[in-house]
């Protein structure tokens, strides 16, 4: 059995950004250091909490399921269950669902898990709008990704990747034909946003609203294979 792993490291989509803010706070702590003591001191405090905050934001832990499999639907982030309702998808499932939305604060690891194991058998990017991610129409207006995986036993879970007021960017590493595993990256949204699931009605919601989520954790639903879609 595999043990947990429990370093972090930093997510492959904030190396970049974080070498470059390196270099920028360094140039600007020098300068101040070169001005007068007191500003090299207040440059250099401010610009090692903004880092430290930019750290936080881009960890990327690797994180083990231990339950069981089967039939489990995991939150694909961390955060807060904001919404939990029946509702009609009309993107790709074409019927009324149930839909369990989690939300991410700036302080939230912003990587995303799949919620499923199984294989991706549709993703599309749609523009849009950058709403606050609360709002109930971000989940149609905003930015956004979809992604839909079959599970082993047959059933479609759709995951919607929200960009929100400060989000700007949504990154989809899943693709058609790729198999998904709830220990595995999906994908990553940049500065505070909030994903959805949409499961089969007769899904069983382990989670309610106010709620926190781990991502790749935390048991949100468990499937009936049992429901067929037409029976929904």
């Amino acid at each position: 059995m595999r043990k947990k792993l429990r370093r972090v490291k930093i997510h492959r989509e904030g190396t970049g950004i974080l070498i470059t803010v390196f270099i920028i706070m360094l140039a600007v702590c020098l300068t101040g250091w070169w001005l007068s003591t007191i500003a090299g001191i207040v440059l250099t405090s401010v610009s090692a909490i903004i880092y430290g905050l930019l750290v936080n934001f881009f960890r990327s832990p690797k994180r083990y399921f231990t339950g069981d499999p089967a039939n489990v639907v995991v939150s694909s982030v961390d955060g807060k269950v904001v919404a939990l309702e029946e509702t009609y998808e009309s993107e790709y499932l074409h019927r009324r669902v149930i839909q369990l939305s989690v939300f991410m604060n700036l302080f939230d690891v912003h990587a995303n898990w799949f919620p499923v194991n199984g294989e991706v058998i549709y993703t599309t990017h749609h523009p849009g709008r950058f709403m606050s991610a609360w709002l109930p129409k971000s989940s149609t207006e905003n930015e956004r990704s979809t992604v839909v995986i079959r599970t082993d036993s047959g059933q479609e879970i759709l995951m919607r990747q929200i960009a929100g007021a400060m989000a700007r960017r949504i990154v989809t590493y899943a693709e058609p034909g790729v198999e998904a595993s709830i220990e595995d990256h999906m994908g990553f949204i940049k500065f505070g946003s909030r994903v959805d699931l949409y499961l089969p009605l007769g899904t069983e919601i382990l989670v309610k609203i106010g709620d926190r989520t781990v991502g790749g954790i935390t048991e949100v639903a468990r499937l009936r294979p049992e429901i067929s879609v037409t029976e929904e």
